[in-house]
C-alpha cells in the first residue's frame, strides 16, 4: 500500500549511520541517495519494495518529529525485533517501550531515532490466549 515513508533529520550523516546499522539487522540496504544540496537517503530491500527515507526538510527549517507519527519496521521474529531494538539503543536511540508481546500475537518494541522520530519494530507471533 505504501511506496515509502520519509522522516526529517538535522544531521544526515549521523542519521545515516543510525539507519545503516538498524536496517542491516533485516538485510535492507541503501537504494538511493541525493546530492549534498538535496540530501536524502532511501533504504529498501529492492526498488519494488516499500522504502524508508531520511532528509533535511525542503523548507530549510529544523526537522522535528510529528506528534502521533510513527514508522513501523516489519521483522521476521521476536529475536529480530529484539536485535532492531538493541541496535537502535546502541546507536543512540531512546526507548519508548521494550520488546514484548502486546497482545493478539503482536510482538513489538518502540524507540526513537537520533532526531526523536518514533519507530516500531514488530512481528506477528502465535498467541496462546
Amino acid at each position: 500500500m505504501l511506496g515509502y515513508i520519509t522522516v526529517g533529520t538535522n544531521d544526515l550523516e549521523a542519521a545515516s549511520r543510525f539507519y545503516d546499522s538498524l536496517f542491516n539487522e533485516i538485510n535492507v540496504k541503501r537504494i538511493m541517495a541525493g546530492s549534498e544540496e538535496h540530501g536524502y537517503i532511501v533504504w529498501a530491500k529492492d526498488m519494488e519494495s516499500t522504502g524508508f527515507s531520511i532528509l533535511h526538510p525542503h523548507d530549510g527549517k529544523e526537522a522535528r518529529p510529528g506528534n502521533g507519527h510513527m514508522a513501523a519496521i516489519s521483522a521476521d521474529s521476536p529475536e529480530q525485533v529484539q536485535a532492531l531494538y538493541n541496535t537502535a539503543i546502541k546507536q543512540g536511540g531512546s526507548c519508548e517501550g521494550k520488546p514484548g508481546d502486546r497482545g493478539n500475537g503482536f510482538y513489538a518494541a518502540y524507540f526513537r531515532d537520533l532526531d526523536g522520530n518514533k519507530l516500531n519494530a514488530y512481528c506477528m507471533i502465535n498467541s496462546e490466549s
